[in-house]
């Protein structure tokens, strides 16, 4: 039985397309080249998310492909299943036709999902940049500042070990909805975060948590009592604090009070050097991309 070649035609360039990239991946695992780098590097801000939205967008891809993909499908397999049967009648152009649009309308339903997933991850990602961005400068101030650092089963956006002591820092990144000043504006009664229109408690609880575990972590690394205290950042909000919380939630640009000793009770600098050396050898994990095995 003949296949039209106008199917063939219409349906050529998927091979081509998954040909070319196998043959991409060969030539680099062939490749002579290899990095320069010895050695792992340190975790960035927002490590983690930036791999959710790496293998978000191939879903994102995956989906727009299968979108294209299944008409040109269906159709060929129709014709060639209806050709030596006289053809295409009107009865089977229909039912070929419901078969493409259902299998496109759920394939839109999920590409819409899968987008709405990744632009959550490109918020949280922005804003654990963001306010990697403003930690960061407290290393002028002596501090040394550490992001995205794993634990069991979860990570800690940023850890800050300068004079003031050792911080967690947590990050949540939230839409605003509608103008103004009162819509950019995050109360916290030291129990919930009022933010307009909705309330959350979740986020206050997590960052008590993970400083709990990383106080835990540190004291047993370094040999000695480690008091690890949480904050929360929140990127972009104006924050109002009706009553005294932990952890201590703030807006990134006002993160000077984390290098600053209170109450003449400093970090000695020996003790900062073996908590940061503990936490660098924690975060200093991830590959060298180039020349990897993948390619790219």
């Amino acid at each position: 039985m003949a296949v039209p070649f106008e199917l063939l035609l219409a349906l050529s360039g998927v091979p081509i397309g998954f040909g070319s990239l196998y043959i991409r991946r060969w030539q680099t695992r062939r490749a002579v080249r290899r990095t320069p780098l010895t050695r792992e590097l340190l975790r960035a801000p927002g490590e983690s998310l930036a791999s959710a939205v790496d293998v978000a967008s191939e879903r994102v891809t995956d989906e727009a492909l299968l979108i294209l993909l299944w008409p040109l499908l269906v159709t060929f397999i129709a014709t060639v299943f209806f050709y030596p049967k006289g053809g295409m009648t009107d009865g089977r152009l229909v039912a070929t036709a419901l078969v493409c649009l259902s299998g496109v309308g759920i394939g839109v339903y999920r590409l819409l999902s899968r987008l709405k997933e990744r632009d959550r991850l490109r918020l949280g990602l922005d804003g654990e940049r963001a306010v990697g961005e403003e930690l960061n400068q407290l290393m002028l101030k002596g501090c040394r500042v550490f992001h995205d650092v794993l634990g069991e089963r979860f990570n800690i956006d940023h850890v800050v070990v300068g004079p003031a002591g050792v911080w967690a820092v947590e990050t949540k990144a939230r839409a605003k909805k509608g103008k103004g000043k009162d819509s950019a504006r995050v109360t916290c009664d030291g129990q919930h975060l009022r933010f307009p229109g909705w309330t959350e408690k979740e986020p206050l609880e997590q960052a008590q948590r993970q400083a709990v575990w990383l106080g835990k972590w540190l004291t047993s690394a370094v040999g000695e009592p480690v008091v690890v205290r949480s904050a929360l950042a929140l990127p972009g909000w104006f924050v109002e604090r009706k009553a005294p919380a932990d952890p201590v939630v703030f807006n990134p640009r006002n993160s000077a009070f984390l290098a600053d000793p209170r109450g003449g009770v400093r970090l000695p600098d020996p003790m900062i050097q073996r908590i940061a050396h503990q936490l660098e050898q924690r975060c200093r994990n991830v590959a060298p991309r180039a020349y990897g095995e993948t390619g790219g």
